[in-house]
């Protein structure tokens, strides 16, 4: 994996920089799709290629080996040959399913066992284990396995945790470096930073993670309920430590306002479910503000979703037949709205590295941050 840094905001610490992988190159700032276990919920790769402009999608670790396991998808030549995406796929480590299971798993030194939520059948995640998996999988960029710590956390006990965290990771990276990719593309290792929102914490964690000197870098742990200032703060501190000539990565963020805050923070990747989850819920984000489109108000309203969008749900549909499909709970309408949000996400962050690259992101983000966080 390479990245160029191409263009720097004066005014911020915002980048736009280039991504290249064996199935394609990656253009930041970049919003990654969800596609949890081997799909984006309600959209066709091909509308993600063509119609959403995904650049790179997520598959989840846990997820993929447990259904359909790693026999079918090492079978298959891995995941791209699998569900048929030809660009670039991020997995994560299964650390942040782990942790949401936390009725029913065990940390130790040695890794995490846990019961699958399908059928409670007993398994083992070590940070070897989970490196063989993400090879078997076999996506281009892969994460390392980590604890992600909940909000809030006492000190002391986000202390101990990145501090295995680190034990953790320097595993990842032995094994890593001694096995080899399955399926002719190389794979690339990113650690993460871990810390709560304590900042001596995060800025160790930081400096344990820059020392690695893999090819690129997480931030977890900032999407799990803690105070937006505070994800900025612990973002901006983490930022100052992580190597400017690498990518970062800011993991299950989040809302438009966030992703154009920790862009402006000099972040350079993001993911979230939440455009395709809520998506599927009746909310919509568009250039103007926050539509439920399950609201009496859109009932009549036979505007376009989105008048001034290129993408032909947008503009072929009107906000009173969204509004009919989501009351009547037809697929069309999850799979309409999904495909809205997504498009508006990938946009959002296209607009900003074509802002930054003509020198004049700050004061669109500015106006933009306003705009997109109205209730419509």
């Amino acid at each position: 994996m390479k990245f160029k840094l191409e263009a720097t905001d004066s005014l911020s610490k915002a980048r736009a920089g280039e991504i290249t992988t064996d199935h394609g190159i990656i253009q930041t700032p970049i919003f990654m799709p969800v596609g949890t276990a081997g799909t984006v919920k309600a959209v066709h790769q091909r509308e993600l290629d063509h119609d959403v402009k995904a650049q790179i999608i997520l598959g989840n670790t846990y997820h993929l080996y447990l259904r359909p396991g790693l026999h079918t998808v090492e079978a298959a030549g891995g995941l791209h040959n699998f569900i048929g995406w030809k660009k670039p796929i991020l997995t994560d480590s299964g650390g942040y399913q782990v942790y949401s299971l936390s009725g029913v798993r065990k940390i130790k030194e040695e890794g995490v066992t846990f019961r699958s939520h399908i059928d409670g059948s007993k398994h083992l995640f070590t940070p070897e284990s989970v490196m063989d998996t993400q090879r078997i999988i076999g996506a281009d960029i892969i994460m390392a396995f980590d604890e992600c710590t909940p909000y809030p956390c006492e000190y002391g006990y986000a202390r101990r945790s990145i501090e295995m965290t680190h034990r953790w990771l320097k595993r990842c990276c032995t094994h890593f470096d001694n096995t080899e990719p399955k399926y002719g593309h190389s794979q690339t290792l990113f650690p993460i930073v871990q810390g709560s929102v304590y900042k001596d914490l995060r800025r160790q964690s930081a400096e344990m993670i820059a020392s690695c000197e893999r090819e690129g870098n997480a931030i977890g742990g900032l999407s799990v309920g803690e105070p937006a200032e505070d994800m900025y703060e612990m973002t901006e501190i983490v930022c100052e430590i992580l190597p400017a000539h690498k990518p970062r990565y800011l993991m299950g963020v989040g809302t438009p306002v966030n992703i154009l805050e920790n862009i402006a923070l000099g972040i350079d990747m993001f993911d979230c479910v939440m455009p395709s989850r809520n998506a599927r819920n009746g909310m919509l984000f568009t250039k103007n503000g926050i539509i439920n489109i399950k609201n009496e108000r859109w009932k009549n309203d036979f505007s376009a979703i989105e008048e001034d969008s290129d993408l032909f749900a947008d503009r072929n549909y009107s906000k009173a037949y969204l509004r009919h499909l989501a009351h009547s709970n037809e697929i069309l309408g999850s799979q309409i709205a999904t495909l809205h949000n997504l498009h508006f996400y990938i946009w959002l962050v296209s607009e900003a590295r074509a802002k930054i690259i003509d020198g004049t992101f700050s004061e669109w983000k500015n106006k933009m941050v306003k705009q997109v966080a109205q209730r419509l």
